[in-house]
């Protein structure tokens, strides 16, 4: 049995009276007790500066993500720390030092996890995407969402490595392992060709940003925003709120259209189709009336014109501008409702219509043909 000689004497006189079963539990329960006090002096200090803070706090995203990782590590950790003041044999000991230190590692990865949320909370508090003009917000969310998931991928894996790593075995094996990582590596390299690929278009995309978190898109003749960018695919949440997932080296390789890369304001056309008798300035001022006192125009753009002449029709095209694809879609029907109920009150016979002509001659010849 290992007897603990660092304690006081008197303490020492204590643990050597005591059954050593009955003594570690108290070392422990001490241990587990500290990291309890410790925790709730941490977590009343928080609650107390986040009450001064109204709409965001830092301290109470503290509280909300890392209250439970911190919780176990501390007590983990304190756990580990008592370690030597108990009284047990080497053959116990040992197997118990390393699950504590398994388990140690374990709660500082959940830690360290934690606190890239509450880095995230603040970014997305400072870089609010419900602005107006959201370009840098977009930009921003991004980046820090793709770089957020590979950290915590890598997080894990260094975690994993170091709990296999921790064990004798697993050592052994790697080393013997290492005259073949040159073969393994040419077949891993194959096998996770797909993978790579959608990795390395991934930090592109978060780096040259051809498209952003809520950027408007037109892909595969569909028409959404981009609700989630993951390493290997891309979200979209379509106009009538079904997903498009789509691979994430997909935007590499083919063309799509992006609404909103440079900003968010959008021309938008109407087209509709009369009679050649139709008035044009007529026309032209009610459509200018209608723009002008929609809510849904920006003030940038209105254009009524004559954009091509057909064989029994005109093309009359009205160009609208507004501050976003969902404001410009609203206004195009606005437009094309109010004009046409327009010319149906006012210039009906402007409809588009079909003409025919009938010569005298043709009636007096036409007994003939039915002869």
């Amino acid at each position: 049995m290992k007897t603990v000689s660092s304690l006081p004497p008197d303490i020492l006189e204590v643990a050597q009276q005591l059954p050593p079963f009955i003594w570690n539990i108290i070392v422990a329960v001490i241990a587990i007790l500290i990291g309890l006090i410790i925790k709730v002096i941490i977590t009343r200090l928080l609650k107390h500066y986040s009450k001064k803070e109204e709409s965001y706090s830092f301290f109470r995203s503290m509280i909300v993500r890392v209250g439970l990782p911190i919780t176990y590590f501390i007590q983990l950790f304190l756990l580990g720390l008592s370690l030597p003041y108990m009284r047990m044999d080497l053959h116990y000991q040992h197997p118990l030092r390393h699950t504590v230190a398994i388990l140690v590692t374990i709660a500082f990865a959940s830690l360290l996890i934690s606190a890239i949320r509450v880095l995230e909370d603040y970014v997305y508090y400072k870089y609010d995407l419900t602005k107006t003009d959201n370009l840098k917000e977009r930009k921003i969310r991004t980046q820090l969402q793709f770089l957020r998931k590979l950290i915590i991928v890598l997080i894990v894996f260094v975690t994993v490595a170091l709990i296999l790593l921790s064990f004798e075995s697993l050592r052994k094996i790697g080393t013997g392992l290492l005259t073949g990582v040159g073969i393994g590596g040419i077949i891993v390299g194959f096998a996770a060709q797909n993978s790579l690929g959608n990795l390395l278009a991934g930090f592109q995309i978060a780096f040259t940003q051809p498209m952003r978190i809520d950027d408007v898109l037109i892909v595969e003749n569909e028409w959404g925003r981009v609700e989630d960018i993951t390493l290997t695919y891309v979200v979209m949440r379509l106009w009538d709120q079904r997903r498009l997932i789509l691979p994430i080296n997909y935007f590499i390789q083919k063309p799509f259209q992006n609404w909103t890369r440079i900003s968010a304001e959008i021309v938008g056309s109407v087209f509709i189709y009369m009679d050649y008798s139709i008035p044009m300035n007529a026309l032209r001022t009610e459509y200018e009336r209608l723009v002008t006192n929609s809510p849904f125009w920006d003030g940038r753009v209105k254009a009524l014109q004559m954009t091509d002449a057909k064989e029994r029709t005109v093309e009359i095209r009205m160009l609208v501008s507004a501050k976003n694809s969902s404001d410009a879609f609203d206004l195009r029907c606005y437009i094309r409702e109010n004009m046409v109920t327009y010319i149906q009150t006012n210039y009906p016979d402007s409809l588009p219509k079909v003409r025919a002509e009938f010569s005298s001659d043709a009636k007096q010849t036409m007994p003939e043909f039915i002869n």
